[in-house]
């Protein structure tokens, strides 16, 4: 279970971090799966040619174990409420990093779409959206398969950032801001963690949370997850008893100082 401090800091920075979260034994058996598929020498680093090789979709059983263990499935209860999250089925991207000097090109801040634009195709994730009900969107979790150090390309993270995301996005209510529209958005001034830990760990992050990758610079390659939390229903952050909310939705009001309503204006 989350303390109270942890559950302060999620809603305060936009993450908290859980230090064994899964067995790095299912690490190890996953990274196993995840080097095969990588067509590399795991002992021949003269193979390791690209700075970056992204794998997709992995639904096999030590995957699905790992993103739904004791600890995640209460943590998730906690952050964004009891039966109002959707089990994972799968783990999405796996970004394998690995030590190299060549640009992936891919180390822009951002915050993660949640949704289509209904006038642009699905297929287009340029013109996905993000409003400040966070549609479609629970959490962002960095789950590490293998051991991260500063070293070792470790998701960049700005902290409190997402209470700046969710003051931009809070004027446009339900259609909200492509993310493209978002990264114009400056975060610079908010401190800059690294999500280093050893295998097994996962950082628990607000959908608005403003985050990087980065170059590798180490000996050995970064095994890591991102897949969302996908909400079971919508977020509400007005017209409820204050008790009612989850840290979730707790950490848009505090930024908005109060009922979004009162942050709206009208878009022309």
């Amino acid at each position: 279970m989350l303390t109270q401090a942890q559950t302060e800091q999620f809603i305060r920075e936009g993450y908290v971090r859980l230090d064994s979260a899964f067995p790095t034994t299912l690490a190890a058996e996953c990274r196993e799966m995840l080097w095969a598929d990588t067509g590399c020498d795991p002992n021949d680093p003269a193979t390791w040619t690209q700075p970056v090789i992204r794998l997709w979709a992995y639904a096999q059983e030590p995957f699905i174990k790992a993103a739904n263990t004791t600890a995640l499935c209460e943590a998730f209860d906690q952050l964004v409420g009891k039966g109002r999250w959707m089990p994972r089925d799968s783990l999405g991207t796996f970004p394998i990093r690995f030590p190299s000097n060549a640009d992936a090109g891919d180390t822009g801040w951002h915050v993660d779409a949640s949704f289509p634009d209904e006038d642009s195709s699905p297929e287009d994730f340029s013109t996905w959206r993000v409003n400040v009900y966070s549609r479609g969107r629970a959490l962002l979790m960095l789950m590490l398969f293998s051991d991260v150090g500063e070293n070792d390309a470790p998701t960049r993270i700005r902290a409190g950032s997402h209470m700046e995301i969710a003051r931009t996005l809070a004027p446009y209510g339900e259609k909200g801001l492509s993310v493209m529209d978002l990264s114009c958005i400056s975060t610079s001034n908010y401190p800059e963690v690294y999500a280093t830990g050893a295998a097994g760990t996962v950082y628990l992050c607000h959908p608005f949370l403003v985050h990087a990758a980065q170059p590798h610079t180490g000996a050995s390659p970064r095994f890591m997850a991102q897949p969302p939390l996908y909400p079971n229903g919508s977020f509400e952050i007005e017209g409820r008893n204050p008790a009612d909310y989850v840290p979730v939705e707790l950490a848009i009001i505090e930024a908005l100082g109060g009922p979004a309503s009162k942050a709206r204006k009208t878009i022309e």
